[in-house]
């Protein structure tokens, strides 16, 4: 096995956000690009000589020949085993359990989550650590900071490996075994939940559920569980299978890009339990008939009932939420006397947390939620929470979903969306946002007087590290706030999301809809930050 030095130059791009670097394919396609990337980040880690790396991705454009990329780069940099998934695909969520079971020392996920696929669209790749868990920053920022010294990057000369026949291969001193992407993720699912609970409840018809896909990693996943092992009818699971362009639509389980479940689950045909999934098999979505439970109350309500499901029958050791997530789940720690966390955006920063058995549950509002079973989100078992949810309760989505609000309370939650928006503006929203940090407490507005006004930082309660500038906060004295963030999950400029609650304990009043209850604060918060008038836009891109 020869090993060949390869002359390259840096690219100064190449600083990984809250998943990872994402870019366009034809980024990813500028020669050098990727293996720079993968050299930076083989540079910066230490003592995996003779040890195995996961690899896979959720199939978008250009995962084939990425994975055949980088598996010529881990052979030539000395790994001994490559773990690869079927065809080059893994779910982030199965990526994360087999980095945990076999014990690797690490793990490369391709993908870029809810952003669309295809030769003209968005590819990604970042390193999970042998937690399973997305690197820390002081790990990707080592990554960025090797990627602008870099000069050469290893490979060898070597003919492409059959990715579709599971078994093993042996190139020169390096194991190559490709595996189910699904059967060791099942395993897991039916430790978690009561299967035959379920395949009962499936099979009498008491639950009837649609699941979407969305032509994205979870389709094999979901055929394999939903359908295979639980006894849902093959018409359940819909857009099952992956595509490197996902059919041509944006991978985010949301209402406005699962239309085609959204229109069943509000229409007088709607099964008992609706749910979506993204690119990468993360995020979820979850509906009932003619309701949408907002990833908020959903993290909050799983963490009330945490004791109906086998493998939480113990209790929480704590929850916790990503600083943007309504306070919803606050109250039922509170409620319970248990920890509850706020953490920058970011899975990494849960992955602490977890590891020092400090939490159970965590979840964030972009429509994702996970527990201790491994140490990224988790859409699909998020769905098999709730169907175990629905089956023990014996009641429907909405009266859980109802009966929680009168017991906690509502958070009227929204969150507004304006994406791609040029980066120098960008910045000045949030330069103009920090110039009235310090004026804005004690004033009125309406009925909402600023309690306070801040940055969010964070100081994690493990190791002691500081994450600083992760979010604008407005507090308001009756319990709303007002969040301002810029993503890093874009591509191209910056997306600034706009985070909007209000605290309703009147039951009478905990019907109304998002929008109309929020216009106040929506109003507050263009005058805050200017978004319309400094973009020229008239409404967000996406309302969730």
């Amino acid at each position: 096995m020869q090993i060949e030095m390869i002359t390259t130059h840096p690219y100064n791009d190449q600083n990984p956000g809250t998943s990872g670097l994402r870019k366009k394919v034809k980024v990813f396609q500028q020669p050098g690009y990727l293996e720079n990337f993968v050299q930076s980040i083989f540079d910066s880690l230490e003592g995996f000589a003779g040890k195995s790396l996961v690899l896979g991705g959720d199939g978008r454009y250009f995962n084939r020949a990425a994975i055949q990329i980088i598996i010529k780069i881990a052979a030539a940099n000395g790994f001994g085993e490559l773990i690869i998934g079927q065809g080059g695909l893994l779910s982030t969520p199965a990526a994360s359990h087999i980095i945990r079971k076999y014990h690797t020392f690490g793990g490369l996920v391709l993908s870029a989550s809810h952003n669309p696929g295809g030769p003209e669209e968005d590819f990604g790749i970042k390193y999970n650590v042998g937690n399973g868990g997305p690197a820390p920053e002081k790990d990707t920022a080592a990554f960025y900071q090797r990627s602008q010294t870099i000069n050469v990057y290893k490979t060898i000369a070597m003919d492409d490996i059959d990715l579709d026949n599971i078994g093993t291969q042996q190139i020169g001193d390096l194991k190559i075994t490709i595996i189910d992407p699904v059967s060791d993720y099942a395993e897991l699912m039916q430790s978690i939940f009561d299967f035959p609970l379920l395949k009962q409840s499936i099979s009498s018809g008491y639950i009837t559920l649609l699941f979407d896909a969305m032509h994205a990693i979870t389709g094999p996943y979901a055929t394999r569980i939903l359908v295979e092992m639980l006894g849902a009818p093959a018409e359940s699971v819909i857009n099952a299978v992956p595509l490197e362009d996902f059919g041509g639509h944006h991978p985010d389980p949301n209402l406005a890009h699962a239309h085609e479940l959204a229109h069943v689950m509000f229409s007088d045909h709607a099964p008992t339990f609706g749910a979506a999934s993204d690119g990468d098999g993360d995020r979820n979505m979850i509906t009932g008939r003619h309701i949408f439970v907002t990833p908020s109350d959903s993290l909050a309500i799983m963490a009330a009932n945490a004791r109906l499901i086998p493998a939480y029958a113990q209790g929480l050791s704590g929850v916790a939420r990503s600083m943007p997530t309504s306070q919803a789940v606050d109250r039922v720690a509170a409620s319970y006397n248990i920890p509850c966390f706020e953490t920058p955006t970011g899975w990494k920063f849960f992955g602490n947390l977890l590891d020092a058995g400090k939490i159970t549950l965590c979840g964030e509002e972009s429509f994702g939620t996970g527990s201790n079973h491994v140490r990224e989100k988790d859409g699909l078992w998020a769905v098999l929470f709730w169907l175990n949810l629905i089956a023990k309760r014996r009641q429907p989505v909405a009266d859980i979903v109802h009966e929680h609000w009168q017991k906690f309370g509502r958070d009227i939650y929204c969150r507004h969306d304006y994406e791609a928006v040029e980066t120098p503006i960008a910045n000045a929203i949030v330069g103009h946002l920090r110039s009235q940090l310090p004026i804005l407490p004690d004033q009125a507005f309406g009925e909402y007087t600023v309690k306070y006004a801040d940055e969010f930082c964070y100081e994690d309660s493990v190791d002691g590290s500081i994450s600083r500038n992760q979010g604008i906060r407005v507090g308001f004295t009756n319990g709303s706030r007002i969040v301002f963030r810029l993503s890093g999950t874009g591509t191209v400029g910056a997306t600034l999301r706009i985070y909007i609650e209000r605290f309703e304990p009147d039951v009478s009043r905990q019907d109304q809809d998002a929008q109309l209850a929020l216009a106040e604060l929506i109003e507050l918060a263009e005058q805050f930050c200017e978004v319309k008038k400094r973009t020229g836009r008239d409404a967000p891109n996406v309302i969730t």
